[in-house]
């Protein structure tokens, strides 16, 4: 097994979906830039896609704010738990929607 392939099939069993669409997924993501429809984030990648840093984002999977899984010595973000995580939110953290 090459030195950065995917345990894909202890993804999917974790994550709830199909072995095989996570297969075909992996298999036509685009190498050259961030991919965006990995389900298994690392965390630096979770971390970009909300805009925070590494670190912010380990004291939230420690604290439980924010779902991930271990997969041997891996760690991994499901993407439906960052968006679950923005969702959650308080509005009064948002200055944008603020009078």
């Amino acid at each position: 097994m090459p030195e950065n392939d995917l345990p894909v099939a202890q993804i999917a069993q974790l994550l709830g979906v199909p072995e095989a669409a996570l297969r075909t997924l992996v298999g036509q993501r685009d190498t050259t830039h961030g991919d965006a429809t990995l389900v298994g984030l690392t965390v630096a990648e979770a971390a970009r896609r909300i805009g925070i840093g590494r670190t912010k984002l380990y004291e939230y999977v420690a604290s439980g704010e924010i779902t991930s899984v271990k997969i041997g010595r891996l760690r991994r973000i499901p993407a439906e738990a960052v968006n679950d995580f923005l969702t959650r939110l308080p509005r009064a953290a948002d200055y944008t929607t603020a009078a």
